[in-house]
């Protein structure tokens, strides 16, 4: 019997190719493990070019309600682009999918592109949070809350007893980075004090936080949660409204798509600021876009308030001007502080890209040039200039020193003085330098600065109370100097209050003549 008709050597040939055949991708995928993933990932950005196609990863998020819209969708179409959005809940994930070429672009918020570090560049700016973010006080079950300085005391108390409170958040989200926030900038907040229990999402935070069962001190909401909490009688310490663009979302494209299909992304940006521009003239259809498919229209109507979209004009002036390097630099150096970046990245610049969005710039600037006739106030926020919040009240210094506190700034060094006066060392000047940068990151429209002074018991009574009055004054003054306008308020009349105590309020623990008992407090408080 020949070969050819011999049924068992046939089997046996095809049996030992198809080993051959799998060994030899075992050996590839030990050797090259990346090459496969790699052509997967060619196949896949191949296939989207080829149908002109661009797929965006986000999530939920009412800002990102333009992207994800039917109208949206359809305007690209009128180009061909056809676009795919998709949620991906895991922003690691998302952050990766670039490199995979599962996405072309993703939507994240800045402290998450500065911590993932995704394959891409930031070729656009979403939105920023304008108190659609805030910490939020449990004063019902604890009626002694209302500012990090109580909390400091209330979790001291329950530690001394065996019993820990709780922080509750939405774990990996905005909420957790405005708990980072607070964890680094404020001496009596800290984290490690605090159960950390981390939810889904704010729902859950919010039902945690109105169960008397569970010893939940302080909870990080969002809109409309956050004017729940309000309206039911609970404290508002700090939200984001207080520290404007802190919590920045943003647009990062994949090296393909920047470097591939430059004209595909510079019509992907003109469609969608163009309708970014269209919604601050109809603010209704924004609300409808951030609701479609996701929350009630109320829901989204309380939440969008709180978010201020950037229009590409303003986002190329932030991509032009330094400004996003800075608030990278900022964002950076609280994930340091927090353990969750190893370094502030040193090329900044290299992390965005400002070429695509230049055609929708200029559409913008036409469109802000042409309205400054016809509607300036408009003009106006098409340009980014935040308006002023009204003020119920003229601050002066008796309101500033009764004011509700927020907390105490943490000091990373020393302020001191020459040996009775109020001299600061030059060690002092460069740790107040560093001090008035944190404070130029708060609204001056919101936020006021007491800076409080106090001595040992060393010498009089008199001769101290004037010293801690002098060296508070001098610590205003100084720091008045140096702070900006970092929180892009557009102003920078930040009010500050010098008040010294002497030694009538000590330390505990820490002998009266103790020179630990010299201190300058930095105090933030609530105007407005």
């Amino acid at each position: 019997m020949s070969k050819r008709n011999n049924p068992a050597i046939f089997l046996a040939t095809l049996l030992i190719a198809s080993v051959l055949f799998g060994g030899g991708l075992w050996l590839l995928t030990v050797l090259s493990p990346g090459l496969l993933a790699k052509n997967r990932e060619y196949a896949a950005i191949a296939k989207r070019k080829e149908s002109g196609q661009i797929k965006i990863l986000g999530d939920t998020f009412s800002g990102y309600g333009v992207l994800r819209s039917a109208a949206f969708k359809e305007a690209l179409q009128k180009v061909g682009i056809d676009l795919l959005y998709d949620d991906e809940f895991d922003r690691e994930k998302r952050a990766a999918s670039l490199i995979r070429g599962e996405a072309d672009l993703i939507a994240t918020t800045l402290d998450r592109f500065v911590q993932d570090r995704p394959e891409g560049k930031i070729v656009g700016l979403i939105d920023r949070s304008n108190g659609a973010d805030a910490a939020i006080l449990n004063t019902k079950k604890y009626p002694q809350l209302k500012s990090l300085l109580d909390l400091n005391q209330l979790v001291k108390q329950e530690l001394a007893g065996g019993r820990q409170l709780s922080i509750v958040f939405a774990g990996e989200t905005r909420s957790e980075y405005l708990a980072l926030l607070l964890d680094t900038k404020f001496e009596a907040f800290n984290l490690a004090n605090l159960e950390i229990v981390r939810v889904a999402n704010a729902r859950e935070a919010w039902n945690l936080l109105q169960e008397p069962s569970q010893n939940v001190a302080i909870a990080v909401l969002w809109e409309p949660l956050v004017a729940k909490a309000r309206e039911a009688g609970y404290t508002v310490v700090l939200s984001s409204q207080d520290t404007p663009n802190t919590i920045v979302d943003v647009l990062v494209a994949s090296e393909d798509l920047i470097k591939s299909r430059p004209e595909i992304l510079s019509q992907f940006l003109q469609a969608y600021y163009r309708r970014i521009d269209s919604q601050f003239i109809n603010s209704s259809k924004l609300q409808g876009e951030a609701a479609e498919g996701r929350s009630t229209n109320t829901e989204a109507a309380a939440a969008i308030p709180g978010i201020n979209f950037f229009t590409a004009a303003e986002a190329k002036a932030w991509l032009d001007s330094g400004r996003l390097e800075q608030r990278i630099d900022s964002t950076a150096a609280v994930l340091v502080l927090a353990g969750r970046l190893n370094q502030v990245p040193e090329n900044k610049v290299e992390l965005s890209d400002g070429t695509a969005i230049a055609t929708a710039a200029r559409n913008s600037a036409s469109l802000i040039k042409k309205m400054q006739s016809l509607a300036p106030e408009l003009a106006d926020r098409l340009a980014g200039k935040q308006k002023a919040i009204a003020q119920t009240n003229s601050p002066n210094a008796t309101n500033i020193e009764q004011a509700p506190s927020i907390g105490n700034l943490q000091v990373r060094g020393e302020v001191k003085f020459s040996k009775n006066s109020a001299q600061l060392t030059p060690k002092s000047q460069k740790t107040l330098e560093a001090l008035a940068k944190e404070i130029g990151e708060f609204n001056p429209q919101t936020v006021a600065v007491r800076v409080i002074g106090h001595t040992s018991s060393t010498g009089t009574a008199d001769f101290n109370q004037t010293l801690s009055e002098q060296r508070a004054q001098v610590v205003v003054d100084y720091l008045r100097g140096k702070v900006g306008d970092r929180a892009g308020s557009g102003q920078n009349n930040r009010l500050f209050q010098a008040e010294g105590k002497g030694f009538s309020v000590p330390l505990s623990g820490i002998p009266p003549e103790d020179t630990r008992q010299q201190r300058t407090e930095i105090r933030l408080v609530r105007i407005n």
